[in-house]
């Protein structure tokens, strides 16, 4: 039954369920808070939390003609919140955006029109949100 084991805890990673939860209360605040850090920059925020089989990507965003596929750490520094980001999450990040893309609409010509770009933005205790534009590439051999 959903994965918890009879003392409370998660059978895949040991952890309580209380702490499960808060981990998730404090990472949809900091997606907030990126959220609006990022409507402060120019961007039009476009969906969060965004679901597909391949992966979850935390906000996707557009200013002009970019469309930024931003993943949200925090954590207690900014160097953790760089070395969070991990080449398999990456790639479930690339696959997810390459999902969202194909049910974009097209240009006046028929053709894709649109940049994407995969940012990160770090949040740690004390500091300002930090945006790392294009903070990684796909891979193309996915």
């Amino acid at each position: 039954m959903g994965g918890a084991a009879r003392d409370g805890r998660d059978r895949r990673d040991g952890r309580d369920r209380t702490d499960r939860r808060a981990a998730e209360r404090r990472g949809l605040r900091a997606e907030t808070i990126a959220a609006w850090f990022l409507r402060l920059k120019g961007y039009r925020i476009l969906a969060s939390r965004f679901k597909t089989p391949a992966g979850e990507i935390d906000l996707i965003a557009r200013r002009g003609g970019t469309v930024v596929f931003a993943e949200v750490k925090r954590r207690p520094s900014l160097a953790a919140c760089l070395e969070a980001v991990s080449p398999r999450q990456r790639h479930r990040i690339a696959k997810a955006a390459r999902l969202y893309l194909a049910n974009l609409s097209r240009g006046p010509n028929g053709r894709d029109e649109t940049n994407a770009r995969f940012d990160l933005i770090a949040l740690a205790p004390g500091r300002l949100p930090r945006h790392f534009a294009d903070a990684w590439r796909p891979d193309d051999e996915a």
